[in-house]
């Protein structure tokens, strides 16, 4: 296991780059803990599989160092940094047993035979292959395959991080939340370090000790989930987390009060607003309550989804989704209230703070 520091990593894909636009990957300086379990997640084209092929070393950056325990590795080959990588589509040799698959790697690393026979037991229980063993990979499914892949992955345990490239894209819904979990379980009994790259929220959220949240070629965010839903630290954030995502309007703010059209809102505090030149308020549709007493809106459609209601509704001429209970009445003049710490204030997108 390894601690990895990115030390002001950049990478564009053509020589000629020289202002930000031009980087795929954009500035890049954090340190990620040894043992963390992380996610990168962010829509396509973000810039996290580039960050994740920097760190296992298929990519070399334009700038920047990557350390491992503090040791330079920027030059160093994939195997020489002693990564495991797991892809997004599953890579496996047919002509081999699902058991021989497992064991490639450990025997091509000389392990005595009897702690392969071990290790690869283990892991074939965890990914329920283990009634596959001496089967032929060659004409399994292509779920089946991608739990090879991952397995081989997971196999060694002498690995300095390993790295997941969207490995559960080819996997069934089901299957899906089954590997998660067991993704989870073997990441608190082994402590090792594992980067996660997905495109999707519920993935990040529930594999993830920590989401490094992407984009446009940076990172906007690095925290729990909780911090992400509840303190988004910028506004790409707060629309990305959550469904419905973040309510974001335009905004003025003349002291402690923020206005929303004809509408006045207490804050916390006096935002320090530092010259930006667009503001916004933002609150989650969970923290909007809807009742018989406060701000009118007018309701544009109601969705039914089982547990509760989304309520899509126009405030001030801004769209607005309101989050409520399944029993939860819906007047016949509807009005809204913010629950107080919950409104974020974001300058040029990003959150700012409130004094008071």
């Amino acid at each position: 296991m390894a601690r990895i520091n990115l030390e002001h990593i950049r990478h564009a894909y053509s020589a000629k780059a020289k202002a930000a636009g031009d980087y795929a990957l954009k500035e890049v300086h954090h340190e990620w803990d040894d043992g963390g379990a992380y996610a990168l997640l962010g829509p396509s084209g973000c810039g996290k599989t580039t960050l994740l092929n920097i760190i296992s070393g298929l990519l070399h950056p334009s700038d920047g160092r990557i350390l491992f325990d503090g040791l330079d590795v920027t030059e160093l080959s994939t195997q020489h940094r002693n990564i495991a990588q797991v892809f997004q589509f599953p890579v496996v040799y047919d002509t081999m047993t699902v058991f021989d698959n497992l064991a490639f790697p450990l025997r091509n690393r000389h392990v005595p035979e009897a702690e392969v026979q071990r290790r690869v037991t283990e892991i074939l229980e965890m990914i329920d292959l283990g009634g596959m063993a001496k089967r032929r990979a060659q004409g399994l499914t292509a779920d089946q395959k991608q739990k090879i892949s991952l397995g081989r992955g997971l196999v060694r345990s002498d690995v300095n991080a390993i790295l997941f490239d969207e490995p559960l894209t080819v996997i069934d819904p089901h299957m899906k939340w089954q590997l998660r979990s067991q993704l989870k379980m073997l990441h608190r009994q082994s402590g090792f370090t594992m980067v996660y790259v997905t495109h999707d929220q519920t993935e990040a959220l529930t594999f993830a000790d920590k989401v490094v949240v992407m984009h446009d070629g940076e990172i906007v965010q690095i925290g729990t989930p909780a911090e992400l839903f509840e303190r988004p630290s910028h506004t790409f954030v707060g629309y990305f987390i959550g469904s419905p995502g973040m309510n974001l309007m335009p905004v003025a703010i003349d002291g402690s009060t923020a206005k929303v059209g004809d509408q006045s809102i207490a804050l916390k505090g006096a935002p320090k607003l530092n010259g930006a030149s667009k503001l916004e308020l933002g609150i989650r549709p969970e923290f909007v309550r809807m009742g018989r007493e406060g701000m009118p809106v007018t309701i544009a459609k109601i969705e039914d989804i089982g547990r509760q209601k989304i309520v899509r509704a126009s405030f001030c001429g801004q769209s607005l989704s309101i989050v409520l209970g399944e029993d939860d009445d819906i007047p016949a003049d509807p009005k809204i209230t913010f629950e107080p710490d919950a409104i974020g204030i974001f300058a040029d997108s990003w959150r700012v703070g409130q004094e008071g």
